[in-house]
């Protein structure tokens, strides 16, 4: 096909001469037609009589037929007409003129060779590994199998989050590299039905026939915890990268193609995470209709989420209270007298059990463990990440940065504030203003974030530093506390957690009395437990982690407390934790009692979250030993128990009054619970006389917030955190889960 008579006159022998078929046309040529001959190879020029060029490959390429017939196209000689060419799908362009023997030898090579489509490509060959289209029909092929022999299976996708990032930075080169690098990693020697494929993406495609839903999950979940700890290779230079596997169940898809799909839906809701853990494919991942709500819906709904906490509250007083003395009624109806004998006996015991316990773990923390005198290695680089939601946190983000580069380390730091927000902020102008002035500081916007455990992931492939410190936006630390914590750190210990002192306590009367409940914690609470039971608590903030570890670990943001699961999990590792009440950052405190439901029932419902996940494991675990086994049973188990067994007296006392005619008529037993119960309400006076000793100096001199604590933690607080913690359950066990953020005081997000 082309328009010089004479070239055409002179090729077609040459041709011919070489043992080939040739058939021209110079007019009204059309790429239907054209497909039709099923052509080996197609010779067009770009100014044929009648017909342009780039419109017939254009529309050759539109066609399935003529999608993988190689063309040799005939230029002019302007670059214009051979990157044009070439954009449309050309395989080769040769300027004109050009002679009889090289157009033969130019033919010959695309037959020896004829170029695909890169999507019909059977492997990828830059990793050897199968294409896309190639995996999806394995895996059709195995669907239909595993379905004939009632055999399970499934198909991943392992992408990764930088992935652009890394494409952009070293070109077509990186996908392919980092896709054999995680093939290395999956393996297949010991699973010979396995398939690995690629798609143009790089992401990896695992195709794993005759193989049950846990051997995936933990197959897949190894994998993801390997890359995570691991820096990959691409072009020489070694990167951290986040891993977002999906997965689906032969079951679940209907076609490979389907499969493939699904898999990718999977993977696109891991990435909202980046925690590692894969994600199966279920039906609410796939997008839905909005509902149409009928007139008047609406305002039951709001009604109704009015009307929701009232219930709860009303529902664990009607459960702890009600529940119990209609039990009592019911037994003593029948002749069993269960108040005087076991159930007396063990509320009783359960109430001194607790006092007991917090009493020992306040004289613990007298004499706290203490950091190594001397670092074991000199200061090495280091990196604090800053977690932020900005709509929330704007109004503290530039104090909280300017506090962080007033920190005295020798070594390198790298200020990482990884952040989320709805819409663009001012803020981040200036926080890109700081960046631009201070090297150290590094912006980070967390797209799709909607949580600090997502940010906090986001973060790690940024990090540069060999330990990281963990922070909320609003926390200044204390100068040296990065040198404090590389004392821990190199000495044998793989998490520090440090000591969170309220530095906003005159905004309110909620902030005084949280500033003093803080030293409970920080002062007394963490320090003493980790000395008597032998291991510490990660907090979310003011901890210090190895960098590998926490790549290797991550933050789950499905769990509302990511801080206390990050803690049990590397405890059932083998990790060291240890608690340091002189490594000190300060933070801001809600400042209303509103602010301050929100923040404890989260609190609460992720607590509950962390002892159903682990309280069963670390009974079983191999790392932990009595000791820590016992702690964890109190703090995991008991904990939870408690918040219901400190309303136990008001039944059973109840119950013994109504059973012996009346309250003057009660026995000395119901006096001893009295007494028990006395006993156990005197722990909140001794354990404030406790952290008032070992409180921060600026706040020790407040002596006022010490005793207005004492009364209102004696008569209400205390009360007040085990309602938090019994609705938070009830919430927790019909579903109820919100991420609430704490307002700051002054922020616009209040």
């Amino acid at each position: 096909m082309a328009d010089d008579q004479a070239f055409v006159d002179e090729a077609r022998p040459a041709l011919e001469a070489a043992g080939h078929l040739v058939s021209t046309t110079s007019r009204d040529a059309s790429a239907p037609a054209l497909a039709a001959l099923r052509p080996d190879v197609v010779v067009a020029d770009v100014a044929l009589p009648g017909v342009d060029g780039f419109d017939l490959l254009r529309d050759l390429r539109e066609l399935p037929a003529g999608r993988s017939v190689p063309v040799i196209l005939l230029t002019a000689g302007a670059d214009d007409d051979v990157l044009t060419g070439l954009r449309l799908g050309a395989d080769d362009c040769v300027p004109k003129p050009l002679s009889a023997s090289e157009l033969v030898a130019r033919v010959q090579t695309k037959m020896a060779r004829p170029p695909v489509p890169a999507e019909l490509v059977g492997h990828d060959h830059r990793t050897g590994l199968a294409s896309a289209k190639n995996l999806e029909l394995e895996a059709q092929r195995e669907l239909d199998r595993g379905r004939r022999a009632g055999r399970p299976g499934a198909l991943a996708v392992v992408a990764l989050q930088e992935a652009p990032a890394l494409l952009s930075r070293y070109g077509p080169r990186a996908t392919g590299e980092l896709a054999e690098q995680l093939a290395a990693m999956l393996g297949g020697e010991s699973h010979p039905l396995q398939r690995l494929g690629v798609d143009q993406s790089g992401r990896l495609l695992a195709l794993l026939p005759e193989t049950s839903d846990q051997d995936v999950e933990q197959r897949l979940a190894v994998l993801g915890a390997q890359v995570g700890a691991t820096r990959l290779t691409v072009a020489g230079e070694q990167v951290r990268v986040t891993p977002v596997i999906g997965w689906v169940r032969f079951e679940d898809a209907d076609s490979g193609g389907q499969l493939l799909s699904r898999a990718a839906r999977a993977s696109e809701a891991a990435a909202l995470h980046l925690d590692l853990l894969p994600v199966p494919w279920t039906p609410d991942l796939e997008p839905r209709e909005p509902k149409v709500r009928l007139r008047g819906t609406a305002r039951l709904l709001a009604l109704a989420t009015r009307l929701r906490l009232p219930a709860q509250v009303l529902a664990t007083f009607l459960l702890g209270i009600g529940v119990p003395f209609l039990a009592y009624l019911t037994l003593g109806r029948l002749g069993i007298d269960v108040v005087s004998g076991p159930a007396y006996w063990v509320i009783l015991a359960a109430l001194l059990l607790t006092a007991t316990m917090i009493w020992v773990e306040g004289l613990f923390a007298l004499d706290p463990q203490q950091p190594p005198a001397e670092p074991g290695a000199p200061c090495p680089a280091a990196t604090a990440i800053i977690a932020a939601y900005l709509p929330n946190e704007a109004a503290t983000i530039l104090e909280t940065v300017e506090a962080f580069q007033r920190l005295d380390y020798p070594g390198p730091l790298q200020i990482l504030v990884a952040y989320n927000s709805p819409r663009v902020m001012s803020v981040e102008e200036d926080l890109r203003e700081i960046a631009r002035q201070d090297p150290r500081v590094v912006p980070l916007r967390v797209t799709n974030s909607t949580s600090k455990a997502q940010n906090v992931n986001a973060a790690m492939s940024h990090v540069t530093g060999e330990f990281v410190g963990m922070f909320d936006a609003d926390h200044h630390p204390d100068p040296g506390s990065f040198r404090r914590a590389w004392r821990w750190l190199s000495n044998g210990w793989d998490v520090v957690q440090g000591h969170c002192v309220i530095r906003n306590g005159d905004a309110s009367a909620v902030a005084r009395m949280v500033a003093v409940e803080f030293e409970t914690i920080y002062a007394v609470s963490h320090p003493g437990r980790a000395k008597l039971h032998g291991f510490g608590i990660f907090g979310g903030s003011n901890g210090y982690w190895r960098t590998e570890l926490l790549a290797r670990t991550r933050m789950h943001g499905s769990m509302l407390t990511e801080d206390i699961d990050s803690t049990l999990r590397i405890l059932d590792a083998g990790a060291k934790i240890a608690s340091d009440p002189a490594l000190i950052s300060r933070e801001l405190a809600p400042t209303t009692w509103h602010a301050l439901w929100k923040q404890r029932t989260r609190w609460a419902q992720g607590w509950f979250q962390v002892s159903r996940k682990h309280l069963r494991p670390t009974w079983r675990s191999r790392q932990l030993g009595l000791r820590q086994k016992l702690g964890l049973t109190f703090l995991l188990g008991w904990r939870e128990v408690y918040a219901w067994a400190s309303l136990q007296m008001i039944p059973l006392l109840a119950y013994k009054a109504y059973s012996s005619g009346g309250v003057s008529k009660l026995h000395w037993d119901a006096s001893a619970l009295v007494l028990a119960t006395a006993f156990t309400i005197a722990v909140g006076p001794v354990q404030t006389l406790f952290a008032k000793r070992l409180a921060v100096p600026e706040l020790r001199r407040r002596r006022g917030w010490f005793w207005r604590y004492l009364f209102v933690s004696s008569i209400f607080y205390t009360e007040w955190k085990n309602i938090v913690a019994r609705v938070a359950q009830i919430k927790e066990l019909v579903g109820e889960r919100q991420w609430h953020v704490t307002p700051r005081a002054g922020d616009p997000a209040r």
